[in-house]
């Protein structure tokens, strides 16, 4: 169990929820972050309802539940975001399983439809046998439209910091994402991460294989990282790509299935030959998914019927679920604009 760590509210905190008091113990830690976010009291009073149906749906329906708590910003405001995971039983019928009285516990069967009343926006996938992934959302007012990006990261079992992290920005109308992965783990490899996603969001716009020569640069004083960026452009169908090290990119589609992406060798801020991009056509519907070396590349789209038509929320967290390692840190990050 874990609380929220001051300074990384935006990272957010996970949670196991396996019994009553791990169920309370993540409201409670939610209700904080909202009230640290200046949140109305009539919606911090429905997220503290939303978490606390989610984490009692975990204790008494999911096998290995947990949750993650975080904030998440637009330009103009922040909200708070819960992503609930487990691995089992999952859901045949999602609808009906959302249902008011609809239950397989002997309750009253209104825990998911609370839920989903009360979040401002929300995305839910199951596969039975698999296990559920729900993410939701509160924000003061209105929702904002859906991302077209997100990432998660987990820390190594024991690390209260994970060495991995991720960044979407658009740039002079550029939509561009970074993975990057600290070498190593633990605080020195946060730091690296750290310094990554600050140079990345701080640079001038430019070209993906410009992005990586400047992060570098700047990742020279660190232990180094391994990093990849992507630029999407719709209007042309195309993806840019360049990397250094061991970051895994594909590009997934129902129609043409998964194409990998190349990165070449090395050590951001240590050692490179060089650094190229690689263009790749990216269609209408195609999804990019980028990680680390903490999730393992055996995991297969096919297998999960109708999971690339859910968030990037959804489909990233679906992905650490089930192919992420204890091993490592791990970081997935998805793109579907």
């Amino acid at each position: 169990m874990s609380s929220l760590p001051e300074g990384l509210l935006d990272a957010g905190a996970w949670f196991r929820v396996e019994e009553a008091a791990s169920a309370s113990a993540v409201r409670r830690a939610a209700e904080r972050l909202a009230t640290s976010l200046a949140m109305p009291e009539r919606r911090r009073a429905d997220l503290s309802i939303m978490v606390a149906e989610a984490a009692g749906n975990l204790v008494k329906h999911a096998d290995q539940g947990v949750m993650l708590i975080r904030t998440v910003r637009n330009e103009d405001d922040a909200g708070v975001e819960v992503i609930a995971v487990d691995s089992g039983p999952g859901m045949a019928d999602v609808m009906r399983s959302a249902g008011d009285g609809h239950s397989t516990a002997g309750t009253l069967g209104i825990g998911l439809g609370a839920i989903l009343r009360q979040a401002t926006w929300s995305d839910l996938y199951s596969v039975p046998g698999k296990g559920t992934v729900l993410a939701a959302q509160v924000w003061p007012a209105t929702a904002p439209a859906p991302t077209w990006a997100s990432g998660i990261v987990r820390a190594l079992t024991g690390e209260h910091v994970s060495g991995d992290g991720y960044a979407v920005r658009t740039a002079d109308a550029r939509r561009q994402m970074m993975v990057v992965d600290g070498l190593g783990h633990g605080p020195l490899a946060a730091t690296a991460a750290q310094v990554a996603v600050r140079t990345f969001d701080n640079a001038p716009a430019g070209a993906p294989s410009t992005l990586v020569e400047a992060l570098h640069r700047a990742l020279g004083h660190t232990r180094g990282a391994a990093l990849a960026i992507a630029e999407i452009d719709q209007d042309a169908e195309v993806l840019r790509y360049a990397g250094l090290g061991n970051i895994s990119g594909s590009i997934l589609s129902v129609s043409a299935g998964r194409r990998g992406l190349v990165s070449l060798p090395g050590i951001a801020g240590h050692q490179r030959r060089q650094i190229r991009q690689y263009d790749y056509p990216f269609p209408a519907g195609s999804v990019l998914l980028m990680h680390t070396d903490g999730v393992v590349d055996r995991w297969r789209s096919e297998e999960y019927p109708g999971l690339l038509s859910r968030s990037p929320q959804v489909i990233a967290a679906t992905v650490l679920r089930d192919a992420g390692t204890r091993r490592d840190d791990a970081g997935v990050l998805v793109a579907k604009p």
